[in-house]
């Protein structure tokens, strides 16, 4: 009997852009959980001190007003005494003992104020725990449809697209989202269902009408007895051929890695980026190309043949596009603020700050025409920038000072 592998978790999402410092104080960005129990028990407790302030006025009103008769005490050889008040029992005259009685009289209304106060200080700030705990956890509970509509997103992130929310309940604001956010993942599901079925009849349809002009053209090439003409055409439309080839090779490789990768394995970049430079080793030498740089262990999930493609395709670029004489390139790998980074720097022409954004379209070169280069077909940033995504990371590139790129791909470890 066989199973249904469970559905591939999406990468963590990168938490650091190299091109941006991080945040100085990130704790002053309070989930919107947090702000909401702020919100209820914030509200709870201006609330209670109004409601304390009212009671506190309306209590010392009532005691003024208790008090407000005065009275007198008249006659002979009266003695009073009072634990609350002992000064009473050494007055020596009916007027020493009415001024005592009027201000043991006010001591006593201030202490009873003073402790209802304390007391309901006391009682507010015991609810008060108890509403920014209750406004917690109702805020979770409000909120947990929000939470099943992010797990449903991420697991759409790993490729899962027949994933939906179904949300129950009533048809308030938040299944309206969850409905909208399932009527956008079946069509996304259809969209991708049907490029996929392109790419796969694609992959046949182009790639076998080349292989058999590959064929016949290296077929004629070797007859020793073709003319000198027939030759030098055979080898341009072989050229030719080829060019077409990678074209194609590359547009159903940017096809495919616009997915989420499956299948995940341990990578090191390092290993990555020294196949990549044994590969341009010989290109790098005849023009003249240092090829240098500090490659650390950095360890990620993901495929090793894209990876070690985005390496390829970013050292290729800066041999290729490099100073005529004195060049270099400068590869590194490191582990930085948790993630692996891949560092591609080189000397070449002075790169606009306004035109990086454009070398990772399609086709697009800097200052060349779209087609008709010998540097290649235009689709390596493009395709570097779309294994990039899938892995669930980033490719930045910005223009370094003195002319030339630096070119960073940061993938979460």
């Amino acid at each position: 009997m066989t199973t249904t592998p469970a559905p591939p978790k999406a990468p963590p999402k990168p938490t650091w852009d190299p091109r941006k410092p991080e945040p100085p104080f990130p704790w002053l960005r309070p989930t919107i959980r947090i702000r909401l129990t702020l919100l209820y028990g914030g509200m709870f407790l201006i609330a209670g001190i109004l409601l304390l302030s009212i009671i506190y006025l309306l209590a010392a009103q009532a005691l003024h007003e208790g008090s407000g008769v005065d009275f007198k005490v008249t006659g002979s050889n009266l003695q009073l005494t009072s634990d609350t008040c002992p000064q009473l029992s050494g007055a020596g005259s009916n007027e020493e003992l009415n001024a005592m009685l009027k201000e043991c009289t006010a001591v006593q209304r201030q202490h009873a104020l003073d402790g209802l106060l304390s007391r309901s200080l006391m009682a507010l700030l015991g609810l008060a725990v108890i509403a920014f705990a209750f406004g917690y956890a109702m805020a979770g509970r409000v909120l947990s449809p929000l939470g099943r509509i992010t797990r449903t997103a991420r697991a759409v992130a790993g490729s899962d697209l027949s994933r939906r929310i179904e949300l129950d309940g009533p048809d308030d604001e938040l299944k309206e989202l969850a409905d909208t956010f399932d009527d956008m993942l079946e069509r996304l599901q259809r969209a991708f269902t049907a490029q996929q079925r392109f790419v796969g009849n694609a992959s046949h349809e182009l790639r076998t009408p080349l292989a058999i002009n590959r064929t016949l053209l290296e077929v004629h090439l070797s007859d020793p007895g073709a003319p000198v003409e027939l030759q030098q055409l055979g080898k341009t439309l072989l050229a030719t051929n080829e060019r077409s080839e990678q074209l194609v090779e590359g547009l159903l490789l940017l096809a495919r890695s616009d997915n989420q990768i499956v299948e995940r394995k341990p990578v090191d970049l390092a290993e990555v980026a020294a196949q990549a430079i044994e590969q341009v080793r010989g290109e790098a030498d005849l023009k003249g190309v240092e090829v240098r740089g500090e490659r650390a262990a950095a360890v990620v999930q993901g495929n090793g043949v894209l990876l070690e493609r985005i390496a390829l395709n970013l050292v290729q670029n800066a041999v290729r596009y490099n100073v005529a004489q004195d060049g270099w390139v400068d590869v590194v790998t490191a582990v930085q603020h948790g993630q692996a980074v891949l560092t591609v720097s080189n000397t070449g022409p002075v790169v606009p700050a306004y035109e990086v954004d454009n070398l990772f379209e399609p086709f697009r070169r800097l200052r060349t025409e779209r087609t008709g280069s010998d540097k290649g077909v235009g689709l390596g940033l493009s395709i570097a920038r779309s294994v990039a995504r899938a892995h669930g990371g980033h490719i930045f590139a910005e223009p370094r000072e003195g002319g030339g790129l630096v070119m960073r791909v940061a993938l979460p470890i």
